[in-house]
């Protein structure tokens, strides 16, 4: 059966889904987008999402297209039109179509597009195991704290742990880890949580977000500050966070074990945290 996916205020089915092909988002990567989990057919930490959307949409100057309530109401119906129960729901806003040109056009309205995808979230294997990292040079600009769609930097990282059989890769610029080509990266020391701070040069994750507030409420000291990938080799533990794949272990990095290889305590006790938050909805 065909995904039901949104288009510029139609439900369609993905095979008829139809843009322009002067959309400024497909020539010009101009566009931002969100990633929201469904976990039980409820949306999970959606406005942190939208609060993330409206202040990319601001810096890049693109108007909103809809309120968050709308943005809420479409979400959902995604998830009752594909009988989503777990997954992840791609949101995608850019400048519109027109003529190709530089600068902004006119009078132009903003392109909406969102789809599902199923997966499994809650039950992810991968947590059990814990996943493997490489580090790749950091080679994307500067604005790393707007959700763009310009993501080749990214696509080229990941393209690259994945052919070294690897599930992620962390960015390295001036010898300092920035974060996953899709995540946010920790390191843990001595019990202690160590993540970069935000800046321009990293995304201000929304699961990051969540588990910055569950750490203190759990008393686990989180220190930000930037950290060497000798540093994360050297480490008790790591991990990654993201709207896929909340609080993942991570058990090597560039190929060298991470603690005992296994995914460690505080790792752990952080993803169960935040599922037990996902779970109270």
């Amino acid at each position: 059966m065909s995904r039901i996916v949104f288009v510029n205020g139609s439900y369609v089915p993905e095979g008829e889904a139809k843009i322009s092909v002067f959309d400024r988002g497909f020539i010009f990567g101009d566009g931002i987008y969100e990633v929201t989990a469904v976990v039980g057919g409820r949306l999970v930490d959606f406005d942190s999402h939208m609060e993330r959307l409206d202040r990319s949409l601001r810096e890049v100057r693109i108007a909103r297209p809809a309120s968050t309530d709308a943005l809420r109401a479409m979400h959902m119906e995604l998830v009752k039109k594909n009988s989503l129960k777990e997954g992840w729901i791609y949101m995608q806003v850019t400048r519109g179509a027109a003529d190709r040109d530089f600068k902004f056009p006119e009078g132009v309205a903003p392109t909406l597009i969102a789809f599902t995808k199923a997966g499994a979230l809650v039950d992810n294997p991968n947590a059990v195991s814990g996943v493997k990292v490489v580090t790749v040079p950091d080679i994307r600009w500067l604005r790393r704290d707007i959700k763009t769609v310009m993501l080749l930097g990214p696509v080229l990282g990941k393209q690259e742990a994945h052919e070294k059989g690897a599930f992620e890769a962390w960015m390295v610029e001036d010898g300092k880890v920035t974060e996953g080509t899709s995540s946010n990266a920790y390191i843990v020391k001595d019990g202690k949580v160590i993540t970069r701070g935000l800046s321009n040069r990293i995304l201000a994750g929304c699961t990051r977000k969540a588990l910055m507030r569950l750490a203190q409420e759990h008393k686990v000291t989180i220190e930000e500050r930037l950290f060497t990938p000798e540093e994360a080799y050297a480490a008790d533990e790591a991990f990654l966070t993201s709207a896929t794949t909340f609080v993942m272990p991570i058990v090597e990095i560039d190929g060298k074990r991470i603690g005992g290889g296994q995914p460690g305590p505080v790792a752990r006790a952080l993803r169960t945290y935040y599922l037990d938050e996902v779970a109270k909805g």
